[in-house]
């Protein structure tokens, strides 16, 4: 249940956001929840907003065909359905057929997605999904939106004479006007129109030559326009068939508004669920444009907000090409109040603005732009003293004004207020100012409340210090070229390099040394030591960044390294197998050699050599027995699978579960050994010696990894 005043609002520029919430509304309702936009006051319900405009993120993120909110509302239509023997207008059953025709497509959107959309699946809850609304109205209106001619008997009837009239009163006309065209009464143009009847453009000096009644002139008063007095009882006619139309379409739309009433809980559940999906498709529109996401949200008071930004800034920097420097605040229980020093236009005062318009923008009911692994809180109370408040009217100056203000604060601070105060203690003498603010620091500090505050008062600094459950941050500076980086640092307080931006800008050193002299010495060496420690921290980020991306570096090319032995070591492991099998085959060849030179045409066998012949049976019958023992195998497992029902392509005969990159494998069908270098679903790519051949997995049987 968050409270702030006016002044945190203005000081936040809330109504920024406010604005570009006004352009993402459909309707009017929701324009005016845009404009009473304030935090909303029960935390239950808080949630359940912020849980529906994520979930619409998340369906605009995925891609998903969500419903094109188109509709009109119908405050109109739900003042008027009870009104006795009320008749709406055309246009109104338009927009309730398209208001059914958009909750019906929405309804058919979250069926069976309750699960992956709660929050939006019960906004939904209240309405049904129904054809009978557009089926009435279908049934009276054409697709253009018009009545249809057989609404009733009557208009069909009507509308027929209507017809036939508008025939005659033409052909009557065109006999009229080629009567009098060819007597050469008329005008070039030949014919007008005066209250949709067709006159004829007569040259007014033949205007009594010609029957019928003079309706107009031109401006030049060349032409004057008479109606023939043939079409004229013609057009009397259409007219008041006309005004029967009118009088039965009124009979027509006042049945079906009847009918319509039964259907006024439906409508105004429509208004009322189209209404809100419009202010939440808005924030939506808000979240893509920020980038912004949900945060966990913490019971404790504590937040972490990562990679956050300003959004105001943010845009503002998109809009003219520049970056902006995500920030990273964190505070809880030990670090409740933040004191943020370092130099002018150093991004101190944008620090504390991030921090207050994101928590407010949060208990609003917005996301908010920072990482989705962020975490934030609520508080009870949301207070700011930012920038020059002096008032003419009031004849307050700016340190008055800040005074009444502090009064305030400490008046409503306690341990669930977030307080944001920038540029601490200022507006007055130096050290009697920086006196007052320490005490109105350790008072808000004893009060147990959050801060965020900006100084450049030591004594501030020193106390954050001190204790325990308050912490120093820095806004970093280039120490060489002394710009501002916007870069936010907790843990140490930051010099304002008043010396230092004095210098560069050109200002003499020795005036800067006269300053310095004036100052007391403490003071000085405390500045020097601030700046020396932040010069210091600027050159261990560096260095930590150098040795991460050299680590970075390494492991990368370790891995590199690693995949390429493994590789490597594959191929020569094949190659010594291939090396062997060749070795094999050339032995066996050189004893068929041996056989083929000892081998003499003519000589009776037992004259052959029968060592040689020996071998060569021995050889191929071990190479048999080796064969029949694989088939033997082969046929046990079919049988085996048989007994237990497996299908036969199901049965893992050749160890093909094994197969692996890199296994050693063996083609059934040509007993060619080789080594898997690819699998792609039931397809393998095998490497046989220096060829590749792609073949089906249950061709291939599993020899060894």
């Amino acid at each position: 249940m968050l409270k702030c005043d006016p002044q945190t609002y203005k000081d936040l520029e809330l109504g920024k956001l406010q604005d570009i919430l006004r352009e993402y509304c459909v309707g009017p309702s929701a324009l005016k929840i845009v404009e009473r936009l304030k935090p909303v006051q029960n935390n239950e319900e808080l949630m359940k907003f912020l849980n529906q405009t994520n979930e619409l993120v998340e369906i605009r993120r995925e891609g998903e065909s969500f419903p094109r909110l188109e509709f009109e509302e119908l405050q109109n239509e739900i003042r008027m359905l009870p009104v006795q023997n009320a008749s709406l207008p055309q246009e109104s059953f338009a927009r309730i057929r398209m208001a059914s025709v958009m909750v019906n497509s929405l309804l058919f959107f979250f069926n069976k997605r309750e699960e992956d959309f709660p929050q939006l699946y019960e906004l939904l809850s209240d309405v049904e999904f129904t054809k009978e609304i557009i089926e009435k109205i279908d049934t009276i209106f054409d697709k253009h939106g018009k009545v249809k001619d057989d609404a009733s008997s009557d208009l069909l009837s009507i509308r027929q004479q209507m017809s036939s009239v508008k025939r005659h009163i033409h052909s009557t006309f065109d006999r009229s006007m080629r009567k009098y065209l060819k007597k050469g009464y008329l005008a070039d143009t030949k014919e007008g129109y005066f209250d949709d009847r067709r006159v004829l453009a007569v040259l007014s000096s033949y205007k009594r030559e010609v029957n019928g009644q003079v309706v107009g002139n031109s401006k030049s008063g060349n032409v004057t326009f008479v109606e023939p007095g043939e079409t004229v009882p013609l057009n009397n006619e259409l007219e008041q068939l006309k005004d029967d139309e009118r009088k039965e379409i009124f009979i027509i739309l006042q049945q079906l508004t009847y009918e319509m009433l039964a259907f006024l809980p439906l409508i105004k559940d429509y208004q009322q669920v189209l209404t809100k999906l419009d202010f939440i498709n808005a924030k939506c529109r808000l979240a893509l444009l920020l980038d912004a996401n949900l945060p966990a949200i913490n019971e404790n008071k504590a937040f972490d907000l990562i990679d956050c930004f300003h959004p105001l800034l943010k845009m503002n920097n998109d809009n003219l090409g520049k970056k902006t420097i995500p920030q990273r605040i964190s505070m809880n229980e030990n670090s409740r109040m933040l004191v943020i020093s370092g130099p002018n236009a150093g991004g101190k005062s944008i620090t504390l603005k991030t921090v207050g318009l994101l928590q407010l923008m949060l208990q609003c009911g917005l996301l908010v732009p920072l990482h989705p692994n962020s975490r934030m809180c609520f508080f009870d109370a949301l207070l700011t003293d930012i920038g020059d408040n002096q008032s003419i009217v009031d004849e307050l100056s700016t340190y008055s004004y800040r005074l009444k203000r502090m009064r305030h604060f400490l008046n409503v601070a306690n341990e669930n207020a977030l307080l944001l105060l920038d540029e601490f203690g200022t507006g007055s003498d130096p050290d009697l100012g920086g006196a007052l603010a320490e005490v109105f620091f350790e008072t808000l500090y004893d009060k147990g409340s959050y801060g965020v505050i900006t100084t450049h008062y030591s004594n501030i600094k020193l106390k954050a210090d001190k204790l325990p459950e308050a912490i120093n941050g820095c806004m970093l500076f280039d120490t060489e070229t002394l710009n501002p980086l916007f870069k936010f640092s907790m843990g140490q307080p930051g010099s304002s390099f008043t010396f230092e931006v004095a210098q560069i800008n050109g200002i003499p050193k020795k005036l800067i040394n006269r300053a310095k002299s004036k100052l007391d010495n403490k003071k000085v060496e405390m500045d020097q030591l601030l700046h020396e420690l932040q010069k210091e921290k600027s050159y261990l980020s560096r260095l930590t960044k150098e040795h991460i991306l050299a680590q970075e570096t390494a492991d990368k090319h370790r891995k590199y390294y690693e995949t390429t032995k493994e590789k490597y070591d594959r191929k020569l492991a094949s190659l010594q197998n291939k090396a062997e099998e060749t070795s094999k085959f050339v032995s066996l060849g050189n004893k068929l050699q041996s056989y083929i030179d000892n081998y003499k045409v003519g000589v009776k066998k037992k004259n052959v050599n029968e060592p040689l012949m020996q071998d060569i049976k021995k050889y191929i019958a071990k190479e048999k027995a080796k064969t029949e023992e694989v088939k033997k195998e082969i046929r046990l497992k079919k049988q085996a699978n048989k007994k237990k029902g497996k299908p036969k392509k199901m049965v893992n005969e050749y160890q093909q579960d094994k197969i692996k990159v890199g296994s050693k494998v063996k083609l059934i069908a040509t007993k060619q050994t080789g080594d898997v270098e690819e699998i792609k679903g039931d397809e393998v790519t095998v490497l046989l010696g220096f060829a590749r051949m792609k073949v089906k997995l249950e061709q291939l049987i599993w020899v060894s990894n």
